[in-house]
């Protein structure tokens, strides 16, 4: 491990309709010390009231990803897609030459909770573009977005892949970056690296180890895994 993020250090933004909690610095939290790991610029865990939610605005040269953990996005864009992105979908935005949208909770009662992460692209001014999936965990570690689209996963414009790990209560896995690098971040459950226990938010960043155990704790866990490029 080479970067420790726990989740109470997080910087937050809250706007009544809106508790956002910023993984790295974003918007009016700065830190020069949570900047972001290689690619990776982003997590926010967002949690929205019903009825409201990000009104139209833009963006340009980013891979944005959305991750639905409770409720439904209602997703509107300038590139003509209208979609309802329920919990367990996975959505990709790739802003591009550039492209306003909007996202609202899909329900006027029940919140909504998503992350929303951005990872520089590897090329930039291209067309926007966008993709939604439902994708069934298949094993501990099942990719959702990758550079091809392999194994049914979305795509995106950066050598870097988003998996979901899960894991049963004591199980095991070896997170292992191949001399590249990797961030955990914790969803749901615990974990334990090394001696170390890590909780819902908290998240493990590798940019030297090659690789690092990981055992569920008693509630197994839900995790995100990225494999990033070494800068």
């Amino acid at each position: 491990m080479d970067y420790i993020r726990k989740a109470d250090a997080r910087g937050r933004a809250n706007f009544g309709w809106l508790d956002s909690r910023h993984t790295f610095s974003f918007g009016s939290y700065y830190d020069p010390r949570h900047m972001g790991v290689s690619v990776l610029r982003v997590i926010n865990d967002d949690t929205v009231k019903g009825g409201t939610g990000f009104g139209a605005h833009g963006h340009r040269d980013m891979e944005i990803i959305s991750y639905i953990i409770e409720g439904a996005i209602e997703h509107r864009d300038s590139i003509g897609n209208r979609f309802v992105v329920p919990a367990g979908e996975v959505q990709r935005m790739s802003a591009g030459t550039g492209i306003q949208h909007s996202e609202f909770n899909a329900s006027r009662t029940a919140p909504l909770r998503f992350l929303q992460i951005w990872i520089e692209p590897n090329v930039m001014g291209i067309p926007p573009g966008y993709e939604q999936a439902r994708i069934e965990q298949q094993g501990q570690l099942t990719a959702l977005v990758t550079p091809d689209g392999r194994d049914g996963s979305l795509s995106m414009h950066q050598d870097a892949s988003l998996y979901r790990l899960r894991l049963q209560p004591r199980e095991e896995f070896t997170l292992q970056t191949g001399g590249r690098a990797g961030y955990l971040h914790i969803i749901q459950g615990s974990a334990n690296a090394g001696t170390t226990e890590f909780n819902a938010g908290d998240g493990i960043g590798f940019t030297k180890t090659r690789e690092q155990e990981v055992v569920a704790g008693t509630e197994g866990l839900e995790a995100l895994w990225f494999d990033l490029p070494r800068e």
